[in-house]
């Protein structure tokens, strides 16, 4: 049974951080990559970032030089921060495993986070 726990979301002003976690249960985690989601409101559900079990990165244009993905394999965990943030980055963003190919490419296996608020106001 895979599970993925999402922490950290909240209200933050335009320009503020926010920490994400996702602690992952299970032999999911070594071995595959993970990735963050955010939907917002009447918006499909996006890919923000992703990382490989190797370390590899793969993030969205909206996000790059503000967003960053990391995993400590230890811990089974998975983090993103969220630095100048901006209120078109409110959403709901889940945390998902999948696999990353040679390209950088993150395909999403059907494990889902119940995914965490992250409000910003401007």
């Amino acid at each position: 049974q895979v599970q993925l726990v999402e922490s950290g979301g909240g209200l933050v002003q335009a320009g503020g951080s926010l920490r994400l976690s996702c602690a992952a249960s299970g032999s999911i985690f070594s071995t595959n990559a993970m990735g963050w989601y955010r939907q917002a409101p009447g918006k499909q559900r996006e890919l923000v970032a992703a990382i490989a079990s190797g370390g590899s990165t793969n993030y969205a244009d909206s996000v790059k030089g503000r967003f960053t993905i990391s995993r400590d394999n230890a811990k089974n965990t998975v983090y993103l921060q969220m630095n100048s943030l901006k209120p078109e980055d409110t959403a709901v963003y889940y945390c998902n495993a999948g696999r990353m190919d040679y390209s950088r490419r993150y395909y999403p296996y059907d494990y889902w986070g119940q995914g965490t608020q992250v409000t910003v106001s401007s």
